[in-house]
């Protein structure tokens, strides 16, 4: 969305202002004054406080041909006994999962009612364990507000607990200044400032007062905190609250669209009223209604219309928004000076950017186009699959000619891709018991060009490790007696390897080798290693011995030369040959854990268990703190030896989806219980 970091979340602040003190004369401050304006403070806040929630959200975003979800936190308020709450559709309008945290501390799930990105609205209703009534708060008539009116924004700055800070009204008409052009505060493709004019104040917010209530020093809500640029940006409580019933009552918000570009009026024009017509869509109600660019737009539905400023323009949206949808209506337009009548029906406005899916037997994630997306892409239809980001490596990334995004899929095999249900339909369809990916014929656009291409679509499995050939093995690490080191323990030219290391259990422990030991000579051979680079050189000797053969060293001790004589094993398997388990729901992979690993951590036999080596970024296991290297000691108390068990009790909770998943793992000296708290795919 355009200028996120700097407009979505209130992240970056301006210089703090402290606002809605009395005035000081001649270094005295008016104590009953100051008094007062506390007391009135506290009360507004007191009124509101029991209804104010802190919200956290596990939330989706859509990147690298993945699903990926993180965790945010926002604020909102109770609208109604039953416990609706609103908030921003930035907060909570891609949610997984939502806990909402009370006044008093209590936790509660809720689940998404409805969202409007187009004004950042979003209604979540709380869904405590046994039915009850909930504090509610009182909404006042923002626009009754003025400039200089005292304010207070309440919510949860940076996740912490409940707070207030106090403010003045800077400006009841705050739009995107023309300096920032071409940037505008976008959502899901909505442009906010279209049809929202911001209450600006210089109350201080942050990241987590977004969805937070702005408060009069009645205690009544006036508007919803969205951003701040310096100054903070409230929706107004009056826009909001009716996108919220709206929103409770149908779960979405129908308005009006007529496919009609307009402007304010030029300055160096002649008109005093209207609105400047500067274009219409190709296909629009307005295109077939006759509307012409440089149209003077000057009564719409029976309404006046003057459109002069850009602080104009958000009213004028309001009035197309609630015409009528499908019914007739009268405009007036002026054109080459004289008045004329035309009428236009309405269509339902849709979704700029409708919802992405992630199709993970694809390595993509796609989504339906909109009509506008459409008109854009500069197609005729809106049928097909809108291909949005691709995994590297994955089936539509490895197609010849791969596949990118803003691809439209319009057919796979002999079927019609016309929406993303069909795509999703022909997937489960075709790779139903299918052990391996299966290639497919896929054509899709790709800019007014039909090309075709063959995709492996499916799940790709984890290849089976391959097998090395075993050498000779002595069970040692070593490092290289160089030059100095030789010199400092008195060696002279010598050469050969120092014994770093002796492991249990080997042809070495069994030989008598001792760590401090100097290695010279194998079987008589002297061992010619001296620079840091040699320190392959006496594992080089070794692997050319047949397993079970004896050889010979030559080891310097304490000043004394010994013979020792060792029976070399075949050489243990490398972490890389060790079999492994990818859980795709969760998305982690684990190894059986190799003889190296017990050596590196000193594990107890209790510690011992597979190894996480992967943990994909915005995972549920990612989500729970899963960290590469933790040893899988246990899930939901069932003991996890090996990575053949792990998988057993995983593809068990696969079947199972339970609403949480309990991982017992070693992390370094510390034990770690990590819970995975997931929202499996046919409860979403």
């Amino acid at each position: 969305m355009t200028m996120r970091p700097l407009f979505l979340l209130p992240l970056l602040l301006g210089s703090l202002v402290v606002a809605g003190s009395p005035p000081a004369a001649a270094g005295m401050t008016d104590v009953s004054d100051s008094e007062r304006l506390q007391s009135a403070v506290q009360e507004a806040a007191s009124a509101v406080t029991p209804a104010l929630v802190r919200i956290h959200v596990v939330d989706v975003d859509y990147r690298s041909g993945r699903e990926i979800k993180s965790e945010s936190t926002g604020s909102g308020i109770i609208l109604t006994k039953e416990g609706h709450v609103i908030t921003n559709h930035h907060v909570a309008g891609r949610a997984k999962q939502i806990v909402c945290t009370l006044a008093d501390k209590e936790d509660i799930d809720a689940e998404l009612v409805g969202t409007d990105p187009l004004t950042d609205i979003c209604v979540i209703k709380l869904l405590p364990e046994e039915s009850r009534q909930f504090p509610v708060v009182k909404f006042g008539d923002s626009s009754q507000l003025k400039v200089g009116d005292r304010v207070l924004a309440m919510g949860s700055p940076l996740a912490l607990s409940q707070s207030v800070t106090l403010g003045i009204v800077s400006n009841t008409e705050l739009v995107m200044p023309d300096l920032f052009w071409p940037f505008t505060l976008e959502i899901e493709g909505e442009d906010v400032g279209s049809i929202v004019r911001w209450i600006g104040h210089d109350a201080r917010i942050s990241h987590g007062n977004s969805g937070g209530p702005l408060v009069n020093l009645r205690g009544e809500v006036v508007g919803i905190n969205e951003m701040t640029f310096g100054l903070g940006g409230a929706i107004p409580a009056n826009l909001a609250r009716e996108v919220a019933e709206r929103l409770i009552a149908d779960g979405k918000v129908v308005r009006a669209w007529m496919g009609l570009e307009v402007q304010p009026l030029l300055k160096s024009g002649q008109h005093e009223s209207g609105i400047l017509v500067s274009g219409t869509i190709p296909g629009s109600p307005a295109r077939e209604a006759g509307f012409q660019p440089g149209d003077i737009l000057i009564s719409l539905g029976g309404e006046l219309v003057s459109v002069r400023l850009s602080e104009d323009l958000p009213i004028f949206n309001q009035l197309l928004a609630a015409l009528p949808v499908g019914r007739e209506v009268r405009a007036v337009v002026l054109r080459d000076g004289a008045p004329q009548e035309l009428r236009v029906v309405p269509r339902e406005r849709e979704l700029r950017r409708p919802k992405d899916r992630e199709f993970g037997k694809w390595g993509m994630t796609g989504r339906n186009l909109s009509f506008i997306e459409a008109k854009k892409m500069r197609r005729e239809t809106r049928d097909g699959v809108l291909i949005t980001t691709i995994r590297p490596g994955g089936p539509c990334n490895a197609a010849k000619p791969k596949m990118t995004a803003y691809d439209v899929i319009v057919a796979v095999a002999d079927t019609t891709i016309d929406r993303v249900d069909d795509l999703v339909a022909v997937t489960e369809t075709i790779t139903a018991g299918a052990s391996a990916p299966v290639p497919l014929l896929v054509s899709f656009d790709r800019r007014g060009e039909r090309y075709l291409t063959v995709v492996k679509v499916g799940e790709e499995r984890l290849p089976d490790p391959a097998r090395e050939t075993r050498k000779a093995w002595l069970g040692v690490t070593t490092q290289v007696l160089t030059r100095e080191l030789a010199e400092a323990l008195d060696f002279g030219d010598a050469t050969g390897v120092r014994v770093t290391r002796v492991l249990p259990d080997t042809p070495a422990e069994r030989a008598g080798l001792q760590v401090g030991d100097v290695i010279l000579a194998l079987d008589d051979q002297p061992i010619p290693a001296f620079r840091p680079e040699h320190f392959d050189v006496f594992p080089a000797m070794v692997r050319q011995y047949k397993i079970g053969s004896e050889a010979e060293l030559t080891v310097a001790r304490e000043g004394d030369t010994h013979k020792l004589v060792a029976t070399l094993d075949r050489s243990p398997k490398a972490p890389r040959e060790m079999h492994k388990y990818r859980d795709d729901h969760f998305e982690f992979t684990v190894r059986d854990i190799a003889l190296v690993d017990l050596v590196r951590q000193q594990w107890q036999e209790e510690d011992q268990g597979p190894l996480v080596e992967a943990v994909s970024e915005g995972g549920w296991a990612a989500l729970a703190h899963l960290a590469v290297g933790d040893s899988l000691l246990a899930v939901d108390g069932r003991r996890t030896l090996d990575v053949a068990a792990a998988e057993e009790i995983m593809t068990h909770i696969a079947a199972e989806k339970p609403k949480a998943v309990v991982l017992r793992v070693r992390r370094g000296i510390h034990t770690v219980f990590v819970e995975l708290k997931p929202k499996w795919p046919d409860t979403e």
